[in-house]
């Protein structure tokens, strides 16, 4: 069974819907004349917008989207994506990144544009601009389930293991505290959900850099090796001359690429979900923002611990890294990490499934939701996870196709905005 969801996984991520990405995201670029370089400007200058209705201020949900990005994959994913694709991943993170920036924005702009009291995110684009209620109902479908696996129980268990790699406590106990602290906050809805996530991701966010930036601060002269590697294992500069740049650059390209839309999710149809709860409703001003958090999830905080595992670690492990410094202190600090991250991503993603499944059933079910997320979540601290990873990646990549169907064929909208 597990080597069967793995060979429909690797069909599902393969080299189609990465080039269907790839494509999308450079397409937007051009068609909106590389609006990457001009979102610092838009954001200082619009920073008191005033356009405003009835969501939640416009920091807690970027603090909530950044919170679905910024998950347990910040650390130990790219650390994995570094020691299998090579220092090169790096790079081809950051092309990955610069692309999906175009998509997010495009994403958002939609999202305001045709987004209702009943409709929101994608499935107010794929069912009202583009008019595909099919689309639509795939969308939510794939959604909820993401939600459930990738977005709760994946997370869970992620914690979980870091956690008990530092002490000895029962998983029945960490299921039971999980899920009390998961329904206390989903309960509230998305403004308790952006309140937790703006009182939380800002802070954990800095106390990583930092702890990052003192490990780098300590091994600093191997920075610009670390640098000469990326780029020259990106194009096989160093492989060419051994004879072996096909296989090495291919992997590095693949990697890095696999990582940079698994770590800000560009084209996967999260982002609109939570901005569709904010309180502005310019589509420039989403699109904008929303370019930032891809920015900061990969080109800063991804790059950050890539660059540092380089350095400080010679097995591409970040607790090796920071153990380096801090010594014994690293495990715990880490787990504090990887536990803040990971909730983030829980109490972001239920949104995002609540979301679809009120759009799919038009029916108010009171804290039902709440609870079958919270319970599903919690029982990633019990089980091992082989299987539940492998369908949640499914379900992931599958929530990408029919977004980026309706982003393709809405192109001319986002251009017009």
């Amino acid at each position: 069974m597990t080597d069967f969801l793995e060979k429909i996984n690797s069909y599902v991520w393969g080299a189609g819907l990465i080039f269907l990405l790839l494509s999308i995201g450079l397409i937007y670029t051009i068609k909106l004349k590389f609006i990457q370089f001009r979102m610092i400007p838009f954001l200082i200058k619009n920073k008191n917008s005033d356009k405003k209705n009835n969501g939640i201020s416009q920091f807690r949900t970027v603090c909530m989207s950044l919170g679905t990005a910024m998950g347990t994959g910040n650390i130990a994913g790219v650390a994995a994506a570094v020691a299998t694709g090579g220092a090169g991943a790096v790079f081809w993170m950051w092309i990955s990144a610069f692309l999906g920036m175009a998509i997010v924005y495009a994403e958002n702009s939609l999202s305001v544009t045709y987004s209702t009291k009943n409709s929101k995110g994608s499935m107010a684009y794929l069912s009202i601009g583009l008019g595909s209620r099919k689309l639509a109902v795939a969308f939510a479908v794939f959604c909820i389930l993401a939600s459930l696996g990738m977005g709760g129980m994946v997370q869970v268990n992620t914690f979980t293991e870091s956690l008990k790699s530092c002490m000895n406590i029962n998983s029945f106990i960490i299921a039971i505290v999980i899920f009390i602290m998961i329904f206390l906050v989903i309960s509230g809805g998305a403004d308790r959900i952006g309140k937790t996530a703006q009182m939380l991701l800002p802070a954990v966010s800095l106390l990583y850099i930092a702890g990052c930036i003192m490990v780098l601060f300590v091994f600093r002269k191997n920075i610009p090796d670390a640098f000469s590697e990326i780029f020259s294992q990106a194009f096989g500069i160093r492989q060419t001359v051994g004879g072996i740049s096909g296989y090495a650059v291919s992997r590095a390209v693949s990697t890095g690429i696999r990582r940079g839309i698994f770590s800000n999710e560009a084209g996967l149809g999260s982002s609109p979900i939570l901005h569709s709860a904010a309180e502005s409703d310019s589509p420039e001003l989403q699109g904008m923002w929303s370019m930032f958090e891809v920015f900061f999830d990969t080109v800063i905080c991804c790059t950050l611990t890539a660059v540092t595992v380089i350095c400080a670690s010679d097995d591409f492990s970040v607790q090796t890294a920071f153990s380096a410094v801090f010594g014994k202190f690293a495990p715990p600090f880490l787990a504090f990490e990887t536990a803040v991250f990971a909730f983030c991503t829980i109490i972001g993603w239920y949104y995002c499934g609540e979301t679809a499944f009120r759009w799919l059933t038009e029916k108010d079910c009171g804290k039902v939701p709440c609870i079958i997320f919270a319970v599903t979540a919690s029982l990633g601290a019990v089980f091992t996870m082989k299987t539940v990873w492998t369908l949640s990646d499914i379900f992931n990549g599958l929530m990408a196709f029919p977004n980026l169907i309706g982003l393709l064929l809405l192109m001319n909208k986002v251009k017009k905005e």
